[in-house]
């Protein structure tokens, strides 16, 4: 029977890592085979991966940043200045200020489309209070 650890500290079975951060199996194992983890991820004796805090942690601003629409290739490229060490802090600090411009630029572009949204709730609502609900738009 597997045993699972119940630390973080101590180690995680993946299935448990995957609970804890809410990312498939599947996904734990692409997140390693892609590139994107910056440790060697601790495997048992008999070869089962053990997942520890920062394992944990990095999973959770790869789910981030993948979340925000960073490229896996954006964040593969991030991963590998991080286990670089010392060094490159610079060149990490202007990919993550790219992607910050981006998300700000989405984020606009998504506020701007609840505005729209928003103003159509409006007119519906006004429309359906004045008993005028035939004059809202529709395509014939």
């Amino acid at each position: 029977m597997l045993e699972v650890n119940h630390s973080a500290d101590e180690g995680l079975s993946i299935a448990e890592a995957a609970r804890r951060t809410g990312v498939s199996v599947h996904t734990l194992r692409y997140y390693e085979r892609a590139g994107l983890v910056v440790t060697t991820v601790d495997r048992t004796a008999g070869g089962w991966r053990r997942y520890h805090r920062i394992d944990l942690d990095w999973i959770l601003i790869c789910t981030r940043l993948r979340a925000t629409g960073m490229p896996i290739r954006t964040i593969r490229r991030y991963a590998e200045l991080v286990a670089e060490g010392a060094g490159n802090e610079q060149e990490r600090l202007a990919l993550l200020e790219a992607h910050r411009v981006e998300v700000a630029d989405k984020l606009a572009e998504v506020q701007e489309s609840l505005k729209l949204i928003t103003h159509k709730i409006d007119v519906y609502r006004g429309r359906l209070a004045a008993g005028e609900a035939d004059r809202l738009w529709a395509p014939t």
